[in-house]
């Protein structure tokens, strides 16, 4: 059986034809953050709402991809997503970091937008996507209390936890 690759310059994600997974049980909830370039603070008015104008919109139109909650702070980005089997998820970063960022600097006709290299993502249960919504919604406001959850805020490998206590997401006590 010959397997499609997508043309260059489109991902899987981005081709019309859907892989079918029917035959498949799954419920894939992950919780993916990434950072501004050198964490400059530039996700503020017009540039943060252009910016998650334009992924919402982008997630949207991804095969196999639902969004349930994005949020940030001046500095990154959350999101709470629900994927199908065949999305590769460093695809969808790749996508979702790429276009915002090509969008939003055509539109304000400079250069306001560069990502910084990596990404951050967990994968929790259907019983915790409430609070991960809720957590992703209220950035701000939990960075302002110092209430961050760190494996929600892990971007780096070195971040990592190695404490078998944190190998799973719970809802806050």
């Amino acid at each position: 059986m010959a397997i499609e690759r997508p043309r260059p310059g489109f991902s899987r994600l981005s081709t019309r034809k859907r892989i079918k997974s029917s035959h498949v049980f799954h419920k894939l909830y992950l919780h993916v953050n990434w950072h501004t370039k050198d964490d400059h603070p530039i996700l503020q008015g017009q540039v943060e709402e252009l910016t998650q104008s334009l992924l919402a919109e982008k997630a949207h139109n991804m095969k196999g991809v639902h969004l349930h909650s994005l949020g940030g702070t001046d500095t990154h980005i959350h999101l709470a997503i629900q994927i199908e089997p065949f999305v590769l998820i460093s695809d969808l970063v790749q996508e979702l970091k790429g276009a915002s960022a090509h969008e939003v600097n055509k539109r304000l006709g400079y250069k306001a937008l560069e990502w910084q290299r990596g990404y951050g993502v967990v994968s929790f249960g259907r019983k915790n996507l409430p609070w991960i919504m809720e957590y992703v919604q209220r950035q701000r406001e939990h960075h302002a209390a110092g209430r961050v959850h760190r494996r929600l805020e892990s971007c780096a490998p070195e971040d990592s936890p190695v404490d078998r206590s944190e190998a799973q997401i719970e809802k806050p006590g």
